[in-house]
């Protein structure tokens, strides 16, 4: 029965290699995008908790008290951000978000760009509905990616979709689908 079953299973594995040979343009492709950050994990920890910050970059980082000083004169760290900013793809492509910043993020896709759900992160811009509830939001938290980890997207329709971090709402990438 075991022998069976592994010649069941090789044989799916081989029908799927023809066919990703034969019809190569059928297999979706992949489209990156990535999350940064360099929070300070002191005065991160100390105002949020133990573990918040996982940043393992070496060299310059932001206090906890300079990202909000800097949102709030409204000129947001920039090194909070994702790259790339705008993104071109065809119809079926996944997006992969992956988190390389020391903190968690979220890719939430909003229908403008505006506030995220932490006021004081916001440069006076409200809320957008989409994130206004933050992680009580069970579609917010969804989109949640913590540090080291990734989270993909499909399915979009042609057109501009909008994304945006619901905590750092500076960090915002427009996807074009064609």
């Amino acid at each position: 029965m075991r022998k069976r079953a592994l010649a069941a299973l090789g044989l799916v594995v081989c029908g799927l290699v023809v066919l990703a040979a034969v019809y190569p343009d059928v297999a979706p492709s992949v489209a990156q995008v990535v999350a940064l950050d360099e929070c300070d994990p002191a005065t991160f920890n100390a105002a949020v908790g133990p573990d918040f910050c996982k940043n393992i970059a070496v060299g310059y980082s932001t206090t906890f008290q300079t990202l909000f000083a800097e949102a709030a004169a409204g000129t947001p760290d920039k090194k909070w951000d994702f790259e790339p900013d705008t993104l071109k793809v065809k119809q079926g492509t996944v997006i992969s978000v992956v988190d390389q910043g020391g903190e968690p993020h979220t890719f939430t896709e909003v229908k403008q760009f505006g506030g995220g759900f932490i006021g004081g992160l916001n440069n006076n811009e409200a809320a957008v509905p989409e994130c206004v509830n933050g992680f009580g939001d069970v579609a917010v938290a969804r989109t949640r990616t913590l540090q080291g980890s990734t989270l993909l997207v499909n399915g979009l329709s042609k057109g501009t979709h909008y994304f945006q971090c619901c905590i750092h709402p500076w960090m915002r990438v427009k996807v074009e689908v064609q």
